[in-house]
């Protein structure tokens, strides 16, 4: 018998980048879905289909690109730096690093909300709302100062955590299923009207697949254990969802789910009591923890891997002695306290200040993807002296798939936020011309 084999000190193994997909995907997002999904009905699964095999396509093109780049850390960055050069990588990492730290605020906020229901205080006060916030944005930074292991062991747990109330909802759910409730198309939209409604609602859902890619410097044996754990966590995630969600709709009728602001929750009181209740939102706190957790240690390695590359002001490479981009992570951690604090002291101008910059986010987390789903191909191009003609089918299908995803994706976010993220992405122009003088004077 075969034993996988140990992580090195202070790497992450696949287990550990496993959990970080996971646990990235898996964010607050899960918790409310089936409610907001429970309007379609079971035609939501035809949704939850096609989303699910775009996001196979995506995750396969980040395992290839890991095979071909098994040591560029920085994820789609890295990638796309490698297929399309120095412009196109600095485009992707400004946006992303935005997308990274303006996400991390929404998912404090998301952590926050939570917790109210264990303290009623916080939804009554924003000063204690906003000072748990950034209390709990700085204790996951501290978390992933210590290293990567560090940060690892905390994606290992607190996915376990996350995991258990979902599993288990989602199996007693399939075994006392009703299938009286269980209605295809309840509210009789058109098809053609209500799968791409779910297909947008479910698209958020795979958000985070390529996390296994970023701290490739971090990882044991990068070639092997970042194509695994990427096709791996999509593959759990996407069975989790679409699991969970024919469980939910099968024990709640189709309006009660919809007006569930805690369908999971809901679901555990119907079946066990109020202490199930409080234990399902226990797990979605900690969800929200974790998902925290990996989307920070992206934060800092984003910056750092364009800062080796010249291409972002050399002081986001700075490590410290665990091997973390300190500056990075400690700057992009500064930022989310100043959205917090927009957020939680400005009344209605600062929410509105952080929806604004949470669509912006939203609209930069998604042409990495595209641009990957078209680098795996540059890449290839560029050497494609090592592939034999029948090498290219795999990876020109689902290239093609994830790009038609990844457009899909962007289209659904809406033309507001399509333009701003063009806006957001131009306004690094002048970082770009300047890190560029910088090293013509150094040269």
């Amino acid at each position: 018998m075969s034993h996988a084999p140990q992580a090195a000190k202070g790497k992450l193994g696949i287990w550990m980048c496993t959990a970080l997909v996971v646990g990235n995907m898996i964010g607050s997002g899960v918790f409310l879905l089936p409610a907001s999904l429970a309007q379609y009905g079971a035609a939501s699964l035809i949704g939850w289909g096609i989303t699910s095999l775009g996001a196979i396509c995506l995750a396969l093109v980040f395992a290839r690109l890991a095979s071909l780049l098994p040591h560029k850390a920085g994820g789609p960055y890295a990638y796309i730096h490698e297929g399309f050069g120095d412009f196109a990588g600095f485009l992707i990492a400004w946006g992303y690093w935005i997308a990274l730290w303006a996400g991390n605020a929404a998912l404090t906020v998301a952590g926050v909300s939570y917790l109210g229901v264990f303290f009623p205080q916080l939804n009554d006060s924003n000063l204690a709302a906003g000072a748990t916030a950034i209390g709990l944005i700085w204790l996951v930074t501290w978390i992933n100062s210590r290293g990567a292991q560090s940060s690892g062991r905390v994606a290992i747990v607190t996915t376990l955590i996350k995991l258990l109330p979902l599993a288990g909802v989602t199996i007693a759910g399939l075994l006392y299923l009703n299938p009286d409730f269980v209605v295809f198309n309840p509210q009789h939209k058109p098809l053609a009207e209500a799968i791409p409604a779910t297909m947008a609602l479910t698209l958020w859902a795979f958000l985070g697949l390529e996390s296994a890619s970023v701290p490739a410097g971090d990882v044991e044996q990068p070639e092997r254990t970042i194509p695994r754990a990427t096709v791996l966590g999509t593959l759990i995630a996407a069975a989790l969802y679409i699991a969970s969600t024919i469980a939910l709709q099968g024990l709640m009728p189709a309006a009660t789910l919809a007006a569930s602001a805690a369908p999971f929750a809901d679901a555990a009181r119907s079946l066990w009591g109020e202490w199930a209740y409080y234990a399902v939102g226990f797990g979605a706190v900690i969800s929200c923890f974790g998902a925290l957790n990996g989307w920070c240690l992206m934060q800092g390695h984003i910056p750092a891997a364009a800062a080796r590359d010249k291409l972002f002001p050399a002081f986001f490479k700075r490590e410290n002695a665990a091997g973390v981009p300190i500056v990075g992570l400690l700057l992009s951690t500064l930022l989310v306290t100043i959205l917090l604090a927009c957020k939680y002291t400005g009344g209605d101008s600062g929410v509105q200040i952080f929806e604004f910059v949470i669509l912006l986010a939203t609209a930069t987390t998604l042409l990495p993807y595209a641009f990957c789903a078209m680098a795996l191909l540059a890449v290839m191009l560029q050497r494609h002296r090592q592939f034999r003609p029948r090498d290219w089918l795999a990876p020109l299908a689902f290239s093609g798939g994830g790009f038609v995803f990844a457009l899909w994706t962007i289209f659904g976010s809406g033309a507001e936020v399509v333009m701003w993220g063009v806006l957001l992405l131009l306004a690094g122009l002048p970082v770009y011309l300047w890190q560029l003088r910088e090293n013509i004077v150094k040269a």
